[in-house]
């Protein structure tokens, strides 16, 4: 996807970043990479793209372009976990990401992950591979009584329970609930049209009532990024 002048000046600013930090150092106790990786996916993969943490944001800067040069020049892990950490501290002025959207042995463990893997080809191996991995269905969702329940991944990931559905033609309720702290709504695109839920944090459900007639429809997550991450679906009405 194309990135906006502002997402490739954060771009370039990490990628900066990296280069003048190569002397820093980081690390007190042994990070918990597995659970920095279900973190990142929760807490920041919605806004940044992680290629071994299946994530594609395209709000944030792209981590695997922002660190994946400095990493072919030789430049080791403790300068990245660095940066990253003084990142979620310090986020960029003018930039969506707040600061220290996670604290403490957490940041770390964030932190340690992306330094590990960040623009390193492959995928996560191990217990790594199955960390923040969202269970999604392919199984479709049946509306019943007029109303259709179509759940966000509890995990944060950008992911529905599942990505079919199936409702009967007329007026339909869709709700969405959503237990993670990123937030997500439920819209529904018809061609040009979109009707849209309200976008909701933990705890919230989006809703959003429509007439809908026989024929195939999305379902998807207009928060910016969420649909380009893999948050849609189909809801087929017959």
């Amino acid at each position: 996807m194309r990135r906006s002048g502002s997402q490739r000046a954060a771009l370039a600013a990490v990628a900066a970043a990296v280069f003048a930090a190569a002397a820093a150092g980081c690390g007190t106790d042994e990070p918990d990479l597995v659970a920095g990786k279900e973190l990142f996916v929760e807490r920041c993969g919605s806004c940044h793209t992680l290629a071994r943490a299946g994530t594609s944001g395209v709000v944030g800067p792209d981590l695997d372009e922002a660190f994946g040069p400095a990493r072919r020049q030789g430049l080791g892990e403790g300068t990245f976990e660095g940066v990253t950490r003084d990142q979620i501290a310090n986020p960029l002025r003018n930039g969506q990401m707040p600061a220290d959207i996670v604290t403490g042995s957490d940041a770390d463990d964030v932190a340690a992950y992306v330094a590990a893997v960040a623009g390193k080809p492959g995928e996560d191996e191990g217990r790594l591979a199955a960390a923040g991995v969202a269970e999604v269905s392919n199984e479709p969702i049946a509306a019943s009584g007029g109303q259709l329940e179509i759940d966000a991944s509890p995990t944060g990931a950008l992911a529905f329970a599942s990505t079919r559905a199936t409702a009967s033609p007329g007026p339909l309720e869709i709700l969405s609930a959503n237990e993670s702290p990123i937030d997500h709504n439920i819209a529904i695109r018809d061609g040009d049209r979109l009707i849209e839920g309200d976008v909701v944090g933990t705890g919230g459900t989006s809703s959003l009532t429509a007439d809908l007639s026989p024929g195939t429809y999305e379902f998807v997550c207009t928060v910016p990024g969420h649909e380009e991450g893999g948050m849609k679906g189909e809801l087929t009405v017959r």
